[in-house]
């Protein structure tokens, strides 16, 4: 198993599938956004087993002219957007691999 766990310090659902996985004595890595973000490879990744790159915006962030902005980019435009502010993605993303 190849765990990632991408949050940020202060989410406290970040918080709670960290301490999941150690409970359960799981290895896993856990990536801050607000220091690293996520690659295109890994967003891509992430935006094919949700369904698409709107379930991955927090609909609930406090920069409402981003999400007020993004709602009206392509995807390829939202992608570019969302890789330069990644703290726009709800946390905690949980990766196994490609999954």
């Amino acid at each position: 198993m190849n765990i990632q766990i991408f949050g940020t310090k202060k989410c406290f659902d970040s918080k709670k599938a960290e301490r999941y996985f150690k409970e359960r004595g799981i290895k896993y890595q856990f990536i801050d956004m607000k220091e690293k973000g996520m690659s295109r490879g890994e967003l891509n990744n992430v935006k094919q087993a949700l369904g698409g790159i709107d379930n991955l915006i927090d609909q609930g962030h406090k920069d409402k002219d981003m999400l007020a902005l993004l709602k009206y980019l392509s995807d390829e435009d939202k992608e570019e957007k969302i890789l330069e502010n990644p703290q726009i993605i709800r946390t905690p993303v949980v990766r196994n691999g490609k999954k």
